[in-house]
């Protein structure tokens, strides 16, 4: 009798978990992804996944790209070995590769090379943001900056915002999307910006 009490009970806590769960996604609840002023964008509803540096991931087309749209990408960190060993083989100043140099130098220690910071913001990107089943390569980047230096044991998070996103007149299948990538620290700062072009595959062909 009391297993039955016990299973009832478990069935009307899952359905109730159920119906907020629902209730969440027609709100377009912010997770790690919303549209500003939107809550839906030709039936796509907002992505509700939960608030950690591992999002759910999203598959996104052409169509899905609305100009405004912000991404939170997760983070991520560097310690003082990886930013020496990038260095070494990529960006060999003494300021990534020698402590004893930096610590003399310009910014007073050992800071992440630009590229190494690029390079791992650009892993969240793909993980969070352009979708393999869409994703048709870029056009090229019209600017970088790194306004602030990266230093061993910084977190970085990773958004990314579309700034426009247009048809392709000559090939109607698809659209070019351009998007800014920003990294900002756990002090709120800048430590870089990106302005990408992509080409992404639409999920219906303009008529």
């Amino acid at each position: 009798m009391q297993s039955a009490q016990s299973s009832a009970i478990l069935l009307i806590v899952i359905k109730a978990l159920l119906i907020v769960m629902k209730s969440l996604a027609c709100d377009g609840a912010v997770g790690h992804f919303w549209v500003p002023g939107k809550r839906e964008h030709n039936g796509w509803v907002a992505d509700v996944s939960a608030r950690t540096d591992l999002p759910a991931r999203t598959i996104r087309y052409f169509e899905d790209y609305v100009p405004g749209l912000t991404v939170d990408c997760g983070s991520f960190t560097v310690d003082e070995a990886q930013i020496i060993e990038f260095a070494r083989q990529y960006d060999p100043q003494p300021f990534h590769v020698d402590p004893d140099a930096a610590a003399k130098g310009p910014f007073g220690g050992i800071i992440a090379s630009g590229w190494q910071t690029t390079s791992l913001a650009m892993r969240n990107v793909v993980e969070h943001y352009i979708s393999a089943e869409s994703s048709l390569g870029a056009a090229g980047i019209d600017e970088i900056r790194w306004p602030r230096p990266v230093r061993p044991g910084d977190r970085l998070r990773v958004t990314a915002t579309v700034v426009e996103a247009r048809r392709s007149q000559s090939k109607p299948d698809r659209g070019i999307v351009k998007s800014r990538t920003e990294l900002v620290n756990s002090d709120g700062e800048t430590a870089m910006t990106l302005l990408a072009i992509n080409f992404v595959l639409a999920r219906s062909p303009a008529t």
